[in-house]
């Protein structure tokens, strides 16, 4: 059995659809009263599991674990309740990788390229505790996964047990089916797909910066098929246990991804520039690019999706959703 944590989330949900078939999955999520439930409702599941019943899982269906992939955390990058945070996004990721550790399980997590702040130290996936040390992230977030990356670390570095394999995945902008459910936390595609399939303008952030020109800010968006293929590629490989940036290594500007996303709707570019909310302000990222050379040397499966090819297959997928 392979226990996924917010396997009814965005990427989780995504995995467990690519896992079906291989071996029973447990669902460790909550699903609260929105339409989330839909992730997974053409899923075979074995075992749903709440958070706070994590511990009598592990006592009596432990032994059943062939691997952990764990992607449920607090992601929103604007909650700002620190305890939260701790409690979710350290705590419970503690808890998961002394088990693994204890019983020889592989172990699998969702890392952050929010841990690299303002992008200032550059965006290489390095693992020394000196370059993480000087890693500044922008909001509570980005700290909870730096901090348990560093934890990570400080367990290998000390020759405390380790889970036999793993990795901390450093996700950058990452889109596509399955992510309605996340309100603010969608990326922009999904965000504007009805109001641009209605006829609607895309709006876009002002830069308030002058190396960057309106719709100039570059992100690496990389479709969630992509990130998928690595994490199945890691439960079925051998590999040194690391982290790794998981993007595609090319930046493209918020205005190619209007025109992608415009193009999937066979519609002419309309887009409208508004200015940053404060909420943002001094917390917003105006460049993130990944380093992918680590994860190319070990034998993975880069990522093949064009953005264009992305956004089209996105929306193929949300209108299907709604007929």
């Amino acid at each position: 059995m392979i226990l996924i944590t917010g396997g009814a989330g965005f990427i989780g949900a995504n995995i467990v659809t690519a896992l079906q078939g291989r071996e029973p999955i447990a669902v460790l999520d909550r699903f609260g009263t929105d339409d989330k439930w839909k992730n997974l409702r053409h899923a075979a599941v074995e075992r749903f599991v709440f958070p706070e019943e994590l511990d009598s899982f592990l006592a009596e269906d432990g032994r059943s674990l062939s691997g952990v992939v764990h992607m449920g955390a607090i992601s929103a990058t604007t909650e700002r309740d620190v305890d939260l945070i701790v409690r979710s996004n350290i705590q419970l990721s503690r808890t998961l990788w002394h088990f693994c550790a204890q019983r020889g399980i592989p172990f699998i997590y969702a890392s952050s390229a929010a841990t690299y702040g303002d992008g200032s130290l550059g965006f290489d996936d390095r693992s020394d505790e000196d370059y993480l040390g000087r890693l500044r992230p922008l909001n509570p977030y980005g700290w909870s996964k730096l901090a348990f990356d560093r934890m990570a670390l400080g367990s290998v570095r000390r020759g405390e047990q380790t889970p036999p394999r793993w990795a901390g995945l450093k996700f950058f902008n990452v889109y596509g089916p399955r992510e309605q459910h996340k309100g603010s936390m969608r990326s922009v595609m999904t965000t504007h797909f009805e109001h641009l399939r209605d006829g609607g303008s895309l709006r876009l952030f002002r830069s308030d910066r002058p190396d960057y020109p309106d719709g100039g800010q570059k992100r690496d968006f990389i479709h969630v098929d992509d990130c998928v293929a690595v994490i199945a590629w890691m439960l079925d490989n051998d590999f040194p246990s690391d982290l790794y940036n998981i993007g595609t290594g090319k930046a493209r500007t918020w205005l190619d991804v209007g025109a992608a996303m415009f193009a999937a709707l066979d519609r002419e570019p309309a887009i409208e520039f508004i200015d940053m909310p404060p909420t943002l302000a001094g917390r917003y990222q105006y460049f993130t690019e990944a380093r992918m050379a680590k994860l190319a040397a070990i034998g993975a499966p880069l990522p093949a999706t064009g953005l264009t090819d992305g956004v089209a297959a996105t929306y193929r997928y949300l209108a299907a959703e709604r007929e």
